[in-house]
């Protein structure tokens, strides 16, 4: 073993919103162990508002700026510090610390992360306090809502769209989640009348337009339905529009005619626009929710 104390992370972005005020850390882990026990002592710091496990991936928002961290020994051993965005280099700029081995995963193990630009570290491990401090790009989450690219007989929108998105995964538009969302059957379903929103951070508009149109391409490619939907929203938060729109494709049926009307009012892109637009639009919502989004929300005794 090169170094047995470093675990590095497989990669850490950062999600700001327009006015740099709060952001999103994302952290996948090489261990999960280590990531839980993170997300555990994170949670605690003043300038984390809410963090979750998503599968591997561990989620902080955060409010940007300065904050005073007290570390405290089995108690409150590591955490972030603080989270700066900078608009005129692109970057944010995140700063954690942490006792013994939470400084060694402070420092060393995030230093190392897929999407780090450079990092500051100082020394860790022992009985050691240690501080890290990594750079990386400003990103934009950009969400894909996708839905009826099978057919009665051959396909399946949710291995279709994730294979997508791994395809067009690259360091300016990394691939961060996918949520399966169920929506009320109606009689036009495949099957399991599920739509899919792909979760994306983009380092630029060039970037997302780049996205934008591998992930048409492909569908165009692969889908085997005349009535594939492609959506696109470009937000830090979906609206309470749009969460309203969920609940309704998830208890009743929908026109086409509201979910245009929603499209326009919402600043939704329609990139394909055939029927599937419909269930699409009810799967914004519930981007890095994937157990919530699986769940009925209609009386599963009246189907």
């Amino acid at each position: 073993m090169e170094d047995p104390y470093t675990v590095p992370y497989k990669g850490i972005y950062a999600i700001c919103d327009e006015n740099g005020s709060k952001a999103e850390i994302i952290e996948h882990s090489n261990c999960y162990g280590g990531a839980c026990w993170s997300l555990h002592h994170y949670a605690k710091s003043p300038a984390v508002t809410n963090a979750k496990a998503v599968g591997e991936c561990i989620r902080y928002s955060v409010k940007t700026g300065p904050s005073t961290l007290e570390l405290k020994s089995s108690v409150a051993a590591a955490g972030i510090e603080s989270v700066i965005c900078d608009d005129s280099k692109n970057e944010v700029q995140i700063t954690y610390m942490g006792i013994g081995g939470g400084g060694i995963g402070a420092t060393k193990c995030r230093a190392f992360a897929n999407g780090v630009l450079r990092f500051e570290i100082s020394e860790s491990g022992g009985g050691k306090t240690a501080t890290g401090k990594i750079f990386v790009p400003k990103r934009k989450r950009v969400l894909i809502a996708i839905d009826d690219t099978d057919s009665c007989d051959e396909g399946a929108t949710w291995t279709l769209t994730h294979n997508i998105a791994k395809a067009v995964s690259c360091e300016d538009s990394v691939y961060l989640s996918q949520a399966l969302v169920q929506l009320y059957p109606v009689p036009e379903k495949t099957q399991n009348c599920m739509s899919t929103v792909l979760e994306f951070g983009c380092v630029s508009d060039a970037a997302k337009e780049k996205l934008v149109a591998g992930i048409k391409e492909l569908l165009l490619k692969y889908s085997v339905s005349e009535n594939t939907g492609m959506l696109v929203y470009t937000a830090f938060d979906v609206t309470e529009d749009l969460k309203e729109y969920s609940h309704l494709g998830r208890t009743m049926r929908v026109s086409r005619e509201k979910t245009l009307e929603t499209a326009k009012t919402n600043n939704v892109e329609i990139v394909l626009d055939g029927n599937g637009i419909i269930g699409a639009m009810a799967a914004f919502a519930w981007f890095a929710q994937p157990i919530e989004a699986v769940k009925p929300e209609f009386d599963v005794n009246s189907i």
